[in-house]
Parts: C-alpha cells; sequence; structure tokens
C-alpha cells in the first residue's frame, strides 16, 4: 500500500482490523473500530441471511442474528470475542453494533448481488 502511496491513515485503517489476530496495531479512530468490528459480524449475519427463506438481510431482525450468535456451532470461525471487543472500542451495545451492520448491509445487497452475478 505504501508502494502505491496510499494515505497512511489508509493503511493503519486495514492493518488495524487485524488486531490481535495478525497484527499488534491498535484501531483508534472510529472508523478502525467499526471495520475491526463488523469485519467478523458481517460474516456472521451473512450466514443468517443465507439461511432465511428470502436469503437476503431485507427482512432480518437483531433478534434473529442474536440468537444464532449465542449458538458457538453457528458460524463458528466468526469470532465472537473479536465481535465483543470491537463493540466495546466502540463503546457500543453489541444489540446496535448489530443494527447498524445489518442496515449497512442492506444498503448495499443489491450492489453486491450485482456484483456476483457478473462475476458468474
Amino acid at each position: 500500500m505504501r508502494e502505491r502511496k496510499l494515505d497512511e491513515a489508509l493503511i493503519h485503517a486495514v492493518a488495524s482490523h487485524g488486531y490481535l489476530l495478525t497484527v499488534d496495531l491498535e484501531p483508534v479512530h472510529e472508523m478502525e473500530k467499526v471495520l475491526y468490528a463488523t469485519d467478523e459480524l458481517t460474516g456472521l449475519i451473512g450466514a443468517v441471511a443465507i439461511m432465511r427463506p428470502s436469503q437476503s438481510t431485507q427482512d432480518l431482525e437483531v433478534k434473529s442474528v442474536r440468537k444464532k450468535y449465542k449458538s458457538h456451532n453457528f458460524a463458528a470461525g466468526c469470532s465472537r470475542e473479536v465481535i465483543e471487543r470491537g463493540a466495546a472500542m466502540l463503546d457500543w451495545e453489541l444489540s446496535y453494533l448489530i443494527e447498524q451492520t445489518i442496515l449497512a448491509m442492506r444498503s448495499c445487497e443489491e450492489s453486491v448481488e450485482e456484483q456476483l452475478k457478473s462475476l458468474a
């Protein structure tokens, strides 16, 4: 990224999202903390959405995600510890983080689906 002369703030944000997993670089700014908290969470939410009849986040509710979140066998590769640490960094309740992440995923779901279809 430095070779491409990208901004140091962007480099820090990208690197810090692997905090305590692959790097010791702590997220500092709110955007970095959001990226850290939601990286794992989007995987879990995506897995919950795929299991729904609609296979979409458009009708997904926080309580459905919370229910699956409690089952550590479901989407076992998604670290609940990282998600909870990220929520704590932001000083957000877990339900609020889940709600905001669902809303963000809804906002771009159609675009992502179109991009995936174009790759097929």
